[in-house]
């Protein structure tokens, strides 16, 4: 037989499942109260608010959700009001009601996917910016103004870095800052607006900043990016300003490679030494992979000869020392190439590549250039280099 319990946890539970309803009404109150005027972007694409020129002043875009830029010299006065700094709670004086810190304790479920404090694996530079909401116009404010130590693109040594601006969930409108020619320490100061944003809305929003390389006749080259959940700025402070450190794009980060190159032209050969690799991209589910080197030799287009290193087992950063030399005479050096794939070894099913270079006078890159350039130079020296590994 079951008891009753007593009359006062009746009344308690009662009194809990009417609050809980009061708040529930109150928090769909506010919501379609503050997000009035909120509604989807109807601008897309990169340029659908690109930032104004130095001085320009003007501001594109409407309000509802939607970013708009400018120029960072445009001398608005733009006044925030303060708020607890602790985000779970906000001071009712201001305006806000006290569901919010539902909200904002919600939040932080939703972003924890992108909270990362390990430090970056590789250097690809750092990013300045800052961030202001103004509570009045529900507005978030952002700067972009420059970034430093960004790795080069292109064979002049230097890139033409612009940034591409996001509020994710939605990945659909884009923001792009101008791009700046010929350097790896670019200075923007744009501004950028993002209208028709309550705070609580705003809370579960992450800030993606990526960094590109411009590219006029190919695809567009990442350099690295940033995300900054907006549950953790503190919007009551007034100058949040920030520095970034980049990270490599994440499906692009397949590890790095340390590989020796040396050329004997009185004896037509050429030596390619694969040291070791570190960081490797994991394949098999104990999270590690069993990689090892595969060497194609190019002539043109034309596959010529294929070596392969041994298996090592169990690791993400394997040493290998593994020494290859082709016959490549000295007429035919410039048309030469060496694709070089580290795999992972799989005993059941099919090998599967980790990540590849191609080092050649057409390289797979700036740094897989300038190494098969130094080889070249610099005959009867062993030249080494440490090259990060493409997607096949």
């Amino acid at each position: 037989m079951t008891s009753t319990p007593p009359l006062s946890k009746l009344r308690l539970s009662s009194f809990l499942s009417q609050s809980l309803a009061q708040l529930e009404n109150s928090t769909t109150a506010l919501t379609k109260g503050a997000g009035a005027g909120a509604g989807p972007s109807t601008t897309g694409g990169a340029g659908a608010a690109a930032a104004s020129s130095a001085g320009a002043g003007g501001v594109s875009g409407v309000a509802g959700g939607v970013a708009s830029a400018t120029d960072d010299k445009d001398g608005q006065g733009r006044g925030l009001v303060p708020v607890n700094k602790n985000l779970g709670n906000v001071k009712a004086e201001h305006g806000a009601h006290p569901s919010m810190a539902f909200f904002q304790n919600r939040s932080l479920s939703l972003v924890d996917m992108y909270i990362d404090t390990s430090e970056p694996t590789e250097n690809v530079g750092q990013i300045q910016f800052s961030l202001e909401y103004n509570f009045n116009e529900m507005t978030l404010i952002l700067r972009i103004m420059q970034a430093k130590e960004l790795p080069a693109k292109d064979l002049s040594g230097t890139s033409d870095p612009y940034v591409r601006v996001t509020l994710l969930p939605d990945k659909k409108h884009k923001l792009e800052t101008k791009i700046k020619r010929r350097t790896l320490h670019p200075k923007w100061h744009e501004t950028f607006y993002f209208e028709g944003f309550p705070i609580q809305k705003l809370q579960s929003r992450v800030l993606h900043l990526h960094v590109f390389d411009y590219d006029r006749f190919s695809r567009d080259d990442s350099i690295g990016e940033v995300h900054i959940p907006l549950c953790q700025v503190d919007f009551s402070e007034k100058n949040n300003t920030f520095w970034k450190a980049l990270r490599p794009l994440e499906k692009n980060k397949c590890g790095e490679i340390l590989c020796s190159l040396m050329y004997q032209p009185s004896t037509s050969e050429l030596t390619l030494t694969v040291i070791k690799c570190r960081n490797l991209k994991a394949k098999d589910i104990n999270g590690k992979s069993d990689p090892y080197v595969k060497v194609w030799l190019y002539f043109g287009e034309k596959r010529i000869e294929k070596k392969k290193s041994e298996v090592q087992f169990c690791t993400l950063n394997p040493e290998f020392h593994f020494s290859v030399k082709f016959d490549v005479p000295w007429e035919r050096i410039r048309e030469c190439q060496l694709n070089v794939t580290v795999m992972d070894h799989d005993k059941v099913g099919r090998n599967e590549a980790i990540g590849k270079i191609m080092l050649g006078k057409a390289g797979s890159g700036t740094s897989e250039t300038k190494h098969w350039s130094d080889m070249i130079t610099k005959p009867r020296q062993n030249v080494v280099q440490w090259h990060r590994l493409k997607p096949e």
